[in-house]
């Protein structure tokens, strides 16, 4: 027989890239990971994971004990959180993921918050630049900046974002601003590289057109912190979200160019797999975000600077 200790294990095992990184996430040795594994198969009589040179690979057995074991383990799950409301007690632990910046920024702080309401709570936020790339149903939570692709998931809008073209004004004393979207293939453009995007295409949208522009990009990072840093030293023009310029543009460090026109807006939502939506420490996490961006955070700054025409 396996305990829920074992499909726990099991299914932490075979979500993560390596035995390495399961062993890391449970603090515990590779040795004792490959141990455990063996005890398994050998209680089972099946083998669950296919060993090789290159690595290893889950066999049709494992696969079939991870999908069944997650199952019985969410199942569980809600059954301590109905019995827990009950008591007026959340417990459990909460798997948050979310995209690295803003999670540093405004996703840490509630989760600290949280922590402290809901003390039997065990917590684990993931940051990660592409927090969709992640497996859904390893998370209750995650918290995504930007448009969406369609998901079979629950979707929660938090809080409105736009996306600002801006620049420091100290570009603005080298070059002419631009007057139009056409402008901007004229200028040096900072561009953050991610997903599968053309990150040299940049598309925006006043009230009555839109324009399509191929910008000359001289500087490019995977990393926004980067990209926005280069800005302010006057590098060139970047569209970053509100949420992470709003500081900036209040103390003029960057200044917006074309404010008739404006890439799509990147809502922030929370995504739910709807087992975990019916989770009180997910659905008191959402709460939680809910309470600390209302009022919106970055729209009560003042003094943003436009550039002048």
């Amino acid at each position: 027989m396996l305990s829920s200790d074992d499909l726990q294990f099991f299914v932490t095992l075979e979500r993560a890239p390596s035995f390495a990184a399961a062993a890391r996430a449970m603090s515990v040795s590779p040795p004792a990971v490959t141990q455990r594994l063996r005890g398994i198969e050998q209680r089972l009589g099946v083998r669950l994971f296919h060993r090789n040179p290159r690595g290893v690979s889950v066999t049709d057995e494992g696969a079939l004990l991870a999908e069944r074991a997650a199952d019985i383990l969410a199942g569980l799950d809600e059954l301590a959180d109905q019995l827990g409301e009950r008591g007026n007690r959340v417990r459990g632990h909460l798997r948050v993921a979310a995209a690295s910046g803003f999670g540093r920024r405004y996703v840490a702080p509630v989760v600290a918050a949280y922590r402290r309401t809901f003390p039997d709570v065990r917590i684990s936020l993931h940051l990660s630049d592409n927090p969709l790339r992640l497996r859904p149903e390893a998370w209750d939570v995650i918290i995504h900046v930007g448009q969406l692709p369609m998901l079979d998931l629950q979707l929660i809008t938090l809080a409105p974002n736009r996306r600002i073209l801006c620049c420091a004004p100290a570009y603005l004393y080298q070059q002419r601003p631009p007057e139009t979207p056409a402008d901007l293939a004229s200028h040096a453009c900072l561009t953050l590289v991610e997903n599968d995007d053309d990150f040299t295409l940049w598309r925006l949208r006043s009230q009555v057109d839109e324009a399509t522009i191929r910008i000359n990009s001289p500087l490019a990072s995977n990393d926004g912190e980067t990209i926005k840093m280069w800005a302010i030293d006057g590098l060139g023009i970047l569209i970053r979200s509100e949420w992470d310029v709003a500081d900036d543009l209040a103390a003029k460090r960057l200044v917006r160019i074309l404010p008739g026109w404006a890439p799509l807006d990147a809502p922030v939502v929370a995504l739910l797999a709807s087992k975990s939506g019916r989770a009180a420490r997910s659905r008191h996490f959402i709460e939680h975000m809910q309470a600390a961006l209302s009022p919106i955070p970055w729209r009560t700054r003042r003094g943003e600077g436009d550039a002048a025409a």
